[in-house]
């Protein structure tokens, strides 16, 4: 799905600005994703460091003890987890999709996410879509948008 876009930094003032624009995502859903174990399948999950993704994947999986799947253009395994190119080409169910994809791109990814029958889809900090949500809402599945869970974990005491 290609390099992912993350527009913000994981500093307290980053947090406090998605705070602030947090597009009406439910605390009941967040808490939910973040405390119940889960196979998350990260889209835009590279072995480039200088991107956000590869530091929020590993501690959706060290911390957090949920399982990663990374998904990018290349197929490439990141952090010793297996890669793929598509959520379709993954054995097994996901439970979220997690998108590190920019706003342009992510309908795709909610879609496939759909098709999968995926149970949620996270959009991190910056990456919004309405209409995408609304497919996946629609479709039966939670969404969470424009925020990071190393963001919302603290901020719901996690």
């Amino acid at each position: 799905m290609g390099p992912e876009a993350y527009a913000g930094s994981m500093d307290a003032a980053a947090g406090d600005r998605a705070q602030d624009r947090r597009p009406g995502n439910d605390d009941a859903v967040v808490r939910r994703l973040l405390t119940t174990p889960g196979r998350w399948a990260v889209v835009g999950l590279t072995t480039n460091r200088r991107r956000v993704a590869p530091g929020v994947a590993a501690w959706l999986r060290d911390v957090r003890g949920l399982e990663i799947v990374p998904v990018n253009l290349s197929g490439e395994d990141v952090l010793g987890e297996r890669g793929y190119t598509r959520l379709a080409d993954i054995p097994g169910r996901i439970d979220v999709v997690d998108c590190f994809v920019n706003s342009q791109r992510v309908g795709a990814v909610v879609d496939q996410a759909i098709e999968i029958g995926a149970s949620a889809v996270w959009m991190q900090l910056g990456v919004v879509d309405h209409a995408a949500a609304e497919r996946a809402r629609a479709a039966g599945l939670d969404v969470v948008m424009d925020t990071c869970p190393k963001i919302e974990a603290p901020r719901l005491g996690l």
